[in-house]
């Protein structure tokens, strides 16, 4: 089972997940199915703490690291 830990008056996972890399500064951004792939067994796993910023995109397509969340966590975010 993951630990938790609070963040300020939020509970998320001892350990998060760094999103910048499935699309940003590492090289070709990640597809997005297989990046909400790699999140979603993430969430399997326990995590509950993922690390995005809206600078995370690039020129063609800025909001990349967004829509690779919300396809990983459609139909099972609240």
């Amino acid at each position: 089972m993951m630990k938790t830990r609070l963040l300020g008056t939020l509970e998320v996972s001892a350990l998060g997940v760094g999103c910048m890399g499935m699309s940003h500064a590492t090289g070709a951004p990640m597809d997005l199915d297989e990046a909400a792939a790699v999140l979603r067994a993430a969430v399997e796993e326990g995590y509950i703490f993922f690390d995005t910023a809206k600078n995370y995109g690039f020129a063609g397509d800025p909001h990349h690291n967004e829509k690779i969340l919300g396809r990983a966590f459609e139909g099972i975010r609240d």
